[in-house]
């Protein structure tokens, strides 16, 4: 009788992106490599690891290698129980919709607590690790990038994102319709269905980190209303925010820039 080992003599492909490949390579095993992979996500698991309670894939190890002149990276870690929301979202009643909800919430609460290392103080928006945001909002025309050292800086950069895109509506006065924030605080980036697993209508745990950082406190709400197919998922987030945020000028941002 085959060994539960020998069903992994050929890694299982759970996810295939550009830029990113992940497989199960072993029995709760991931790996997750690509041009689009990381260290920020290995950074990151071990920080929301270290400082909170917050159910995320345990780090295991990484390297980065150049394949065809590109640098390729990649991250072994635990697989995390579970199903992502999205595939299940339209099954659970109300009462199970509200709970998840609110506890995605708290897990937010709880990682803007992580304290940002000391060598980071200076940036006011960077990667868990110190790297530039990859976001089409924040990303930098030039190369190298320059940090983002305060909000002016940040509203700056996404009205010349949306400039550069041919956004002229709001010519000159995008960035006062900007929302304002005097801290940033570390933040997922990306909190969609698809990265939330559930099992038995309870959150196992939080996948895909590689965006996480430090923005402003607004951003996790603004990235979660980002259109997209999981409208009544957003409605329940929208319904059960913690506080209010004005992302007026965020969305009419996001209008240019995904030709929404």
């Amino acid at each position: 009788m085959e060994s539960d080992e020998d069903d992994f003599d050929r890694p299982i492909v759970l996810s295939r992106q550009g830029g990113c490949l992940v497989r199960q390579i072993g029995p709760g095993v991931v790996s997750k490599r690509g041009t689009r992979v990381t260290q920020n996500e290995a950074v990151a698991l071990q920080l929301v690891k270290e400082h909170t309670d917050v159910p995320v894939p345990t780090f295991y190890l990484s390297k980065f290698f150049i394949k065809n002149g590109d640098q390729w990276d990649s991250i072994m870690m635990e697989m995390v129980d579970g199903t992502p929301l999205n595939h299940v979202w339209d099954g659970f009643g109300d009462d199970v919709k509200l709970r998840i909800c609110r506890e995605i919430w708290d897990f937010v609460a709880k990682l803007r607590e992580i304290p940002r290392p000391e060598e980071l103080a200076h940036l006011y928006q960077c990667g868990a690790d110190g790297s530039p945001s990859t976001d089409v909002l924040l990303k930098d025309l030039r190369s190298p990038p320059a940090p983002i050292l305060d909000d002016d800086a940040l509203r700056a950069r996404i009205y010349e994102r949306y400039y550069d895109n041919n956004g002229r509506l709001y010519e000159g006065t995008l960035p006062d319709m900007l929302p304002r924030s005097s801290v940033s605080v570390f933040t997922h980036g990306d909190l969609t269905p698809r990265n939330i697993m559930v099992q038995e209508g309870r959150i196992t745990g939080i996948i895909d980190w590689e965006t996480a950082g430090w923005y402003p406190d607004y951003w996790e709400y603004a990235n979660i209303m980002k259109p997209s197919k999981d409208r009544d998922w957003m409605s329940w987030m929208d319904r059960t925010k913690p506080e209010q945020w004005d992302i007026n000028g965020i969305v009419k941002a996001r209008k240019v820039l995904f030709s929404f």
